[in-house]
């Protein structure tokens, strides 16, 4: 089925044989539902059909919820790693919102659940968690506020780097552990080493020089908060 001539009708006949599966009695366009279904005294289940993901499709997933608990969004499936990103980030999003995920795979009508409706229970990532307060700490004062400077974000491990060039820039080409204390960056050798910007060249071992670059990255994040 040619993407161009997919209608969100085309969908209907998939999630209804999929929800019949189940044991469900099944019908289309009830009320403001794109589909509703019922199984015996239980609550009805609502699924709304869009050709992909969009905030407009959360929006009607959650109007849906003051009907019932039972409510999924339904998009086609795609091929390719652009829409399995996709997938994985909107199956987090209705997570958050209570709502349930479905996929279809037009060329041959299956039907995949991705995600359950149900509340959503906050897990806190340790590791992300940990990222984050280090990040925090290791900036020093703000120098984002507002957004990004001019010359783009200032990160602590450019901080970092900024006050191995100005000592290098001060000091001339110096040692790995003579910048480490002296500037008190403590990663200053695998800064320098690493070379992400290209600021630093090496002069010999365990000695690094500032590079033609590197005096201009400094006169730049010269008016940053470092």
């Amino acid at each position: 089925m040619a993407g161009d001539s997919v209608k969100e009708a085309d969908l209907y006949p998939p999630v209804k044989a999929f929800l019949q599966r189940q044991g469900y009695e099944v019908k289309g366009e009830v009320g403001a539902a794109d589909i509703v279904a019922m199984r015996g005294k239980e609550d009805p289940v609502v699924v709304e059909l869009k050709l992909g993901f969009s905030l407009a499709l959360f929006h009607q997933g959650i109007a849906r919820l003051g009907v019932t608990e039972l409510v999924y969004v339904a998009v086609p499936h795609k091929p390719g790693k652009p829409f399995a990103r996709a997938l994985k980030d909107n199956v987090a999003l209705a997570r958050r919102v209570g709502l349930g995920v479905l996929t279809v795979r037009l060329r041959d009508g299956h039907v995949e659940a991705h995600a359950d409706p149900g509340p959503y229970a906050a897990r806190t990532i340790k590791k992300k968690k940990q990222r984050l307060l280090k990040a925090f700490d290791r900036l020093k004062g703000d120098p984002n506020a507002g957004g990004a400077t001019r010359h783009g974000l200032v990160t602590g491990y450019r901080q970092d780097a900024v006050a191995c060039a100005r000592f290098l820039a001060v000091h001339g080409p110096s040692k790995g552990a003579k910048v480490k204390e002296w500037a008190e960056v403590p990663d200053a050798t695998r800064i320098m080493r690493d070379d992400h910007y290209g600021w630093f060249e090496r002069v010999e071992k365990g000695v690094y020089g500032l590079t033609a670059k590197g005096r201009k990255g400094l006169a730049d994040y010269g008016d940053t908060d470092v």
